[in-house]
């Protein structure tokens, strides 16, 4: 061509998460069996949805009115609800003009970051959720600036790194929390989220809160809304459906604006991202048609909490299984469906391996072992190789910390067993080989 197409922050969008799938499906293409235990999709885990939601689906689509356009910032009724969903938590209050709707998580973020002066930074936990770590790296052109989760202490952020890399670097103008976190499963006690928002309140920052888990915890743990405790903070929220239905494929996420009236620059910040979607027409008229009538029916809480007994035991179970490990630090997981399981220092090498059998799965993994120096990618080739277990590099988290992630949605208890088992043996292999 006869210019350059890629702007320079196209090379920092990654997303290993479906990179690792492409790798197992080559092994499943040579006859090995995969489990996959690499994303957070309840539906391909079997996870079903109770018919009562269907038949709200399937009532919604018989209306004409379902096939049409919808508000730019979305359905009012469903606005005008969850405005009063989120006004009695007592916190920060909101009206309809301060919520908008996104066809999923994924396209809010991206609006969100592309939407930042260049040289505007966001600040964001590591362990890193690949969409806001790729999505803030390809709006500054740069490699991501986060804050340290400690796999020693709960995974619970590390205060004084936060607030020295806020204080010394100008550039950054926001901090990221997600609650309950992805990939480590932690649930943020609520000293710990006042603490970061008095940084926020000191430095002149707002807050941004990924809550698409926030109604998925459990082991009897509690997420708090940003609503909750960002006191007056500008702030947004991000929530859906994906999970808390759960709807993955449905697409449909929204961001909730908490006090815009404070700060001249972020109400221009959140009505310009108002204006992207303008752009856009709306956002997908069906799933948020569901909502009111979803979430505001008695059986939803019945249905969560059921959903959300489950992950709990299964997190119990794994717990079971892979606690004993010296080499590894293992935390218990309270809120998400996500468990990142961290190596200590100086246990892994570039030496230790599996035994396949297989004679062009052994070649393949080799070769794809030599082309990385990640030590925890090897350890996730080779059980991928060797078991046919698909897990996700921890390093590809935006962290140096090495390790993988595993996800506890598993419905078939002893499949769960068999597979966390076997997890747990290779681990044992790998690291005496």
């Amino acid at each position: 061509m006869r210019r350059r197409l890629l702007s320079e922050g196209a090379k920092e969008l990654s997303y290993e998460i479906r990179e690792i799938v492409k790798k197992a499906n080559q092994l499943k293409a040579l006859g090995l069996p995969i489990h996959w235990e690499n994303i957070g999709d309840p539906i391909e885990k079997k996870c079903q949805l109770p018919d009562w939601i269907k038949e709200i689906v399937v009532d919604l689509v018989k209306t004409n009115r379902s096939y049409g356009y919808c508000p730019s910032k979305g359905m009012l009724e469903t606005r005008e609800f969850l405005v009063k969903e989120n006004n009695k938590l007592g916190g920060a209050q909101i009206n309809v003009d301060d919520i908008l709707f996104f066809n999923g998580l994924g396209d809010a973020i991206a609006t969100i970051y592309g939407l930042l002066s260049m040289n505007t930074r966001i600040i964001g936990p590591a362990p890193a959720y690949s969409t806001h770590s790729s999505a803030e790296a390809a709006h500054a052109h740069t490699a991501p600036i986060t804050y340290s989760l400690q796999p020693e202490n709960h995974w619970y952020p590390d205060l004084e790194e936060l607030e020295n890399k806020v204080k010394y670097n100008p550039s950054i103008a926001g901090i990221l929390i997600l609650n309950p976190d992805n990939p480590t499963g932690m649930v943020y006690p609520l000293d710990i989220l006042k603490k970061i928002v008095d940084i926020a309140k000191r430095y002149n920052l707002f807050i941004i809160c990924d809550e698409i888990y926030n109604k998925i915890t459990y082991n009897g743990a509690h997420a708090y809304a940003l609503a909750e405790y960002i006191g007056d903070v500008p702030g947004i929220a991000l929530k859906g459906i994906s999970k808390e239905y759960p709807w993955p494929g449905a697409r449909c996420g929204w961001a909730e604006y908490y006090n815009r009236d404070k700060d001249e620059q972020f109400d221009a910040f959140c009505r310009a991202i108002d204006n992207a979607k303008m752009v856009e027409v709306c956002s997908t008229t069906l799933p948020q048609m569901t909502i009111p009538r979803v979430l505001g029916d008695p059986r939803f809480i019945e249905h969560r909490t059921a959903l959300n007994e489950k992950i709990g035991r299964r997190s119990a179970i794994i717990n079971e299984i892979l606690s004993d490990i010296p080499e590894l630090y293992f935390n218990p997981t309270y809120g998400a469906f996500y468990n990142t399981i961290i190596f200590r220092e100086g246990t892994l090498n570039s030496h230790q391996n599996l035994k396949i059998d297989n004679p062009i799965i052994k070649k393949k993994v080799e070769e794809w072992c030599s082309k990385t120096t990640n030590l925890d990618y090897r350890f996730v080739y080779y059980l991928l190789g060797a078991k046919g277990i698909c897990v996700v590099p921890s390093t590809s988290f935006c962290t140096d910390l090495k390790g993988f992630r595993v996800t506890l949605l598993e419905e078939d208890e002893d499949e769960l067993r068999s597979v966390f088992t076997t997890i747990h043996d290779a681990i044992v292999e790998y690291l005496h080989s």
